[in-house]
């Protein structure tokens, strides 16, 4: 069954009081390289979606791009680079993936699992080589052992997944475009649902929607044997909005929590005042139907003082929330963000704010 995040809902959003992420001082905002801009963020995870423990590290994966002092263009220039947690503090351990011979051009997000002595990243190949610039997206899936630091040592050829779409998606192959306005085929997200053991992806797709351009949806990927198959979206937001970004989903006390991040001008002009943040659904298994938390689906958004403090949340099964520092005084950032932690009520179908930084 699909759900639809409806255009109620998104107004009901426009006039709440979310949870919110607290001011943060200039020290919970530097970056591990100050040559470098940082934006979305995941960590290593285990099967589970727990933060994995890789040989007594914290270790996490963040997109960077040189500060040319153009923000707008890190995302054509996108590598993804190993971040280590330690406390309050993040180092930055270089490039994840050596260079390949690849048809795309730049890396964009993914996920990445470490399960008995062997990663697994699942991320967004994006533009392509032969002509730089492009918005084109792919999925592409590479594998690896780990060597005696605990990170990954000898990482195979990135290869495609999921490249014949079904008519549940748009494809997102348009070399020209506008931040926002794009079509998505990127983010994927392993999880692994308890109720039947099997692997899937969730990722940032577009779904057709009869006579709108805004045609966000919730992907759906299931493994089959050494592939992927593609299964109709968890979530349409036809009409509503264009791009439900870094979906996640998180299994508590049976039931299915379906998160992703928008933003404020990503909504259709019906939706407008719905403000940028970490919105999401709850279902009693994982193809739905879903129910919008708080009524809405809004969950956290910026402190009112900064609407666009912070982007990009990612949860973790711990309810850890991930994100970058985006634009403070009118000035972008781009730094990992400070964590914070969400309580969940299924029955109520709420989500709190209740700490930040290392109480994460």
């Amino acid at each position: 069954m699909v759900t639809a995040w409806t255009l109620e809902h998104a107004k009901l959003a426009a006039g709440q009081r979310p949870a919110r992420l607290p001011l943060w001082p200039d020290a919970a905002m530097e970056r591990p390289r100050e040559y470098l801009f940082y934006w979305d963020m995941w960590p290593v995870q285990d099967r589970d979606g727990r933060i994995a423990d890789v040989a007594g590290r914290e270790l996490w994966m963040i997109l960077t791009a040189p500060d040319d002092g153009d923000p707008d263009q890190r995302h054509f220039k996108a590598k993804i680079h190993w971040l280590e947690r330690k406390g309050d503090h993040w180092i930055d351990l270089g490039p994840v993936l050596p260079e390949f011979g690849v048809p795309y051009e730049r890396e964009w997000s993914g996920s990445a699992l470490w399960d008995e002595g062997q990663f697994t990243l699942w991320f967004t190949g994006a533009g392509q080589v032969d002509r730089p610039g492009g918005y084109q997206q792919a999925l592409y899936e590479t594998s690896s052992g780990t060597g005696a630091d605990g990170l990954a040592a000898g990482w195979s050829k990135p290869r495609p997944i999921l490249g014949r779409l079904t008519s549940d998606y748009i494809a997102a192959d348009a070399h020209e475009g506008e931040a926002g306005r794009i079509k998505a085929y990127r983010d994927p997200f392993y999880f692994r649902d308890p109720a039947d053991g099997r692997d899937y992806l969730v990722f940032t797709a577009s779904s057709p929607s009869a006579g709108s351009e805004f045609t966000g949806a919730v992907g759906l990927a299931a493994r089959v044997g050494s592939d992927w198959q593609l299964l109709p979206p968890l979530i349409r937001a036809g009409g509503v909005n264009n791009e439900l970004e870094r979906a996640c989903l998180v299994v508590r006390d049976g039931a299915y929590f379906a998160f992703w991040a928008t933003q404020a001008h990503t909504f259709a002009p019906a939706a407008s005042g719905a403000p940028t943040g970490l919105y999401g659904m709850v279902a009693d298994s994982l193809r739905g139907p879903y129910r919008p938390l708080n009524g809405s689906g809004l969950v956290l958004a910026n402190p009112a003082q900064r609407p666009q403090q912070a982007y990009s949340w990612s949860v973790t099964q711990e309810l850890v929330v991930s994100s970058f520092v985006d634009v403070v005084d009118g000035a972008f950032v781009g730094a990992p963000a400070p964590l914070a932690r969400l309580t969940l009520d299924a029955g109520a179908a709420t989500a709190t704010l209740v700490g930040s930084g290392d109480d994460a």
